[in-house]
């Protein structure tokens, strides 16, 4: 009944009601996600990133597949752009950044933009930016943080009082890492979830050059994993991890019997060449 509600509200503010998967168990379902990162700083190297790998751990926590991660400037029409691109491909868009009390603050402007919807001092918001400044603190700039597209629930910020929003199926939140991960904490509760994938890493011990066709090949035979190499710099020279992941655990240990069997059959031929020589 909460969800039907959901959808009545959404429905009546013209509003995209996010997808209801019926009928499907969790190891079936697909929930899809994607980051749209918002700020001139992050573009110019200023500020370094640190909130997508923090999302990105969390989604893969709660059975969600995050698929996709832009970077735009602080420009309206990129933003609208680039939201409506990704809320009409995913089950979530999460945007950071661009929700402070500055003029070039404009994310909450862009998302109403994007929805159709009329924006104003939402007395919600408000009543949270009392509770943290006095009436004369709460200044013009500082109101700015109480601007909120009509229809948006309120996501809730403890660290610093003033909020971010959820409309549709967008979920904006603010750019300064502490606040963020408080805003997501609130946020992963209410979300939406599939299976998790499960993982499996394999130290190879061994070159990317000396596994890359046998790897291929396991990939092809095990189409419900997939299948990474990722090479590092070990005390012996150079090595190769293999990380195994799926939905599934059963799939999952077979495919990495076959990573460990072909491991073992290089690394004999390889030891054997070298006795040979």
């Amino acid at each position: 009944m909460g969800e039907i509600l959901r959808i009545i509200v959404l429905a009546a503010h013209h509003l995209p009601v996010p997808p209801i998967v019926s009928g499907m168990s969790k190891e079936n379902q697909s929930v899809t996600a994607a980051v749209l990162v918002i700020g001139d700083e992050l573009l110019s190297g200023r500020t370094k990133d640190t909130n997508v790998g923090h999302i990105a751990e969390t989604m893969t926590s709660v059975g969600v597949d995050l698929r996709e991660v832009r970077f735009v400037p602080d420009v309206e029409d990129e933003i609208v752009a680039a939201l409506n691109a990704l809320r009409s491909r995913y089950t979530y868009v999460f945007t950071t950044g661009g929700i402070g009390p500055t003029h070039d603050d404009i994310t909450a402007d862009a998302v109403a933009k994007a929805f159709g919807v009329n924006i104003g001092h939402d007395p919600r918001a408000v009543a949270l930016l009392k509770e943290r400044f006095t009436d004369g603190e709460l200044n013009e700039a500082r109101m700015r943080m109480a601007r909120i597209p009509a229809g948006a629930e309120l996501v809730v910020n403890p660290v610093s009082k003033a909020p971010g929003f959820w409309i549709g199926n967008v979920i904006v939140m603010a750019g300064v890492p502490s606040i963020m991960r408080a805003m997501l904490d609130h946020v992963v509760p209410q979300l939406k979830t599939g299976a998790k994938v499960l993982s499996e890493t394999i130290d190879a011990g061994l070159k990317e050059g000396d596994i890359a066709g046998d790897l291929r090949e396991i990939a092809k035979s095990h189409p419900d994993t997939t299948i990474g190499s990722y090479p590092y710099m070990s005390d012996k020279g150079f090595a190769t991890r293999v990380v195994v992941r799926s939905r599934d655990a059963m799939k999952l240990a077979a495919a990495k019997a076959d990573v460990d069997a072909m491991s073992q059959k290089i690394l004999t031929e390889l030891a054997a060449k070298r006795n040979a020589s």
